[in-house]
């Protein structure tokens, strides 16, 4: 018989401030920033990181790094890495996507890295195998998509050039399939 397995109880990188980092402060920063402001009859709810996005340029990257404030409490709590790594995407994901006018300040709204990122924390404080298990998850499917959307104009590319060819020199260009 196998004795019960214990929860893994990751031990935090330091002792240093405590207090700044507990779960209660971190709630309240996540708040601030992803929706502490209520659009008045609707559900919308939206905090400063969407309103400093509305300035062009600079806004969401002064939101990306008060993301980050997070994130390093995270780490500083000692979050396994994979889940530290699952919110630096959160916040490239929003800050990437944000920077595109309008459209990405509405994705600002919606995305909400900051509370994703709070509710990561806590819960790989709390479940951490399942925390992992999601974050590996999230990472493999976000590389796949990664890797998709990179394939996809090599292959536009190569099909203009196979029209290019055909259309200048009457040459069909046939490309090696893998299977």
């Amino acid at each position: 018989m196998q004795p019960p397995l214990q929860p893994e109880i990751l031990s935090p990188r330091t002792r240093r401030g405590r207090g700044v980092f507990d779960d209660e402060n971190l709630d309240i920063l996540s708040h601030i920033l992803d929706d502490f402001i209520r659009i008045p009859g609707t559900s919308i709810r939206f905090g400063l990181d969407g309103i400093v996005g509305l300035v062009p340029g600079i806004g969401d990257i002064l939101g990306g790094i008060a993301s980050c404030f997070i994130i390093f409490a995270a780490w500083m709590r000692g979050v396994p890495y994979v889940v530290l790594t699952r919110m630096v995407a959160n916040v490239v994901i929003e800050v990437i996507v944000g920077a595109i006018p309008l459209l990405g300040d509405a994705f600002d709204i919606a995305w909400r890295a900051n509370r994703r990122n709070y509710a990561l924390l806590t819960g790989s404080l709390y479940a951490p195998r399942k925390q992992t298990i999601q974050s590996w998850i999230f990472l493999i499917v976000l590389f796949a998509i990664m890797a998709l959307l990179m394939l996809i104009p090599m292959v536009l590319l190569a099909w203009l050039a196979n029209g290019l060819m055909h259309a200048l020199f009457g040459v069909n260009v046939h490309f090696p399939t893998l299977f």
